[in-house]
Order: structure tokens, then C-alpha cells, then sequence
């Protein structure tokens, strides 16, 4: 996957010098309460639809506003040195989503080993819920924060997946970039064919990138 600036859904902010770290956290039944779930069955799983909100007074009418359906396909992630960039077939974007290291000294070639990933935005889907499952069981994180447009930095917390289950998001969760810790990565993404999306620019609205551990989570 060989990604230019030009080919991207929309380019990264970058300049910071300061990382929020988010807390680590296995992903459990518990732990994901309020967030998602953990999924066996990926390809039959329901996705909740958001139903078209009203306007004014006067309610959508029962059974429209919720008929765009689902839609799926591979969302793939490579490691390109100390840059993460991702496609997602299921819509046809393409991303810039994040490195290892500041931005500026980033290098496309790169074989440190990756201690945590810099992440420059995040974004919700008001319109449903979206699920990520590792074709290959590769573990993976991903910072997710509750609902709520006035979110920080602080309101992150990254969940570390085994890759054995895939991931669910209700609609309204605040997600980051899914970082696999693996070179290469292809999911399985299923989530609402409307796909509209909220976003939040870390760099630009906290002069900080949001930092993801790619450590192994300590022992409970």
C-alpha cells in the first residue's frame, strides 16, 4: 500500500511536540461496557442504524429515515516504517492514521520496534455501529472514548484486543485509529452504509497527538 498526501480521505495535522497517553485496558465483556462488545460471529452480527433524526415537531414517520442498510469489505492497514496508513474498501477512503514516532522524523522505511502509536484525530458514526474483525486473529488497539460532543484528550481509553473476537462499536463511540501491532494487517469492516462521521483533530484542538501503547498490557 503506497499512499500519497493526494490520495488520502483528508490530510493529517501535524506540529505537536506533547502526547496525551491514554490508559491501557484489556478488552473484556466488562471493560468494553458502554462502548461495544466482543463478537464471535462477525459476518451475521446485527449492525444498530441510527434512524434519520427529526427536524422539528414532527417525528419521521415509523420504518424510513433507517433503510440505508449496511455495508462491508476489507479495511486494510499497513505499517510503512514509522507511518500507519489503512483503506477501507467498505466505503473507499484511504488514510494517513497515525506513526511511531513525531511525524516530522517519521521514516517511511523504519525497523525500530514500535513502542506506541501517535494519533492525530478520531471520529463517531451517528448514523451506526461499525465492527472490526481481524481476518488473520492479529491483536490490535484502539483508543475509544463514550458519547458526547465535548470530549478531550482525557476522555480516551485504549483497548488492547487478542484478535480471537471481533470488535463492535455502538453508534456515537468516539474511535481512534485501529492499530494492529502486526506489519500488515486486513479486517473484516462492517458499519452503516450512510457512514456519516464527527471528527475531533487532537493537533489542532489540544496541540497534542493521542498516544496508544503498542506494549503488551500488564498482568491483573
Amino acid at each position: 500500500m503506497d499512499l500519497s498526501l493526494d490520495k488520502i480521505a483528508y490530510p493529517p495535522s501535524t506540529g505537536a511536540r506533547r502526547v496525551h497517553d491514554t490508559p491501557l485496558v484489556v478488552a473484556t465483556a466488562e471493560s468494553l461496557a458502554g462502548f461495544g462488545l466482543l463478537v464471535d460471529e462477525p459476518r451475521t452480527f446485527p449492525i444498530e442504524i441510527v434512524q434519520w433524526p427529526a427536524q422539528g415537531w414532527r417525528a419521521v414517520d415509523a420504518n424510513t429515515g433507517n433503510q440505508g442498510g449496511v455495508t462491508e469489505g476489507l479495511f486494510e492497514f499497513s505499517w510503512q516504517g514509522e507511518t500507519l496508513y489503512a483503506r477501507n474498501h467498505a466505503v473507499g477512503d484511504s488514510y494517513l492514521f497515525g506513526w511511531s514516532t513525531w511525524p516530522e522524523e517519521a521514516s517511511r522505511t523504519g525497523t525500530q520496534r514500535r513502542e506506541r502509536a501517535l494519533i492525530w484525530r478520531a471520529n463517531y458514526h451517528p448514523d451506526g455501529g461499525q465492527l472490526f474483525h481481524p481476518l488473520a486473529g492479529q491483536s490490535f488497539v484502539v483508543p475509544l472514548a463514550l458519547p458526547g460532543d465535548d470530549v478531550t484528550p482525557e476522555s480516551f481509553v485504549t483497548f488492547w484486543c487478542d484478535g480471537r473476537q471481533a470488535l463492535y462499536l455502538h453508534p456515537n463511540v468516539w474511535h481512534g485509529a485501529v492499530v494492529p501491532h502486526a506489519d500488515e494487517a486486513r479486517f473484516l469492516d462492517r458499519q452503516g452504509r450512510v457512514h456519516a462521521r464527527v471528527s475531533i483533530d487532537f493537533v489542532r484542538e489540544f496541540g497534542c497527538y493521542l498516544g496508544a501503547s503498542l506494549r503488551p498490557p500488564r498482568p491483573t
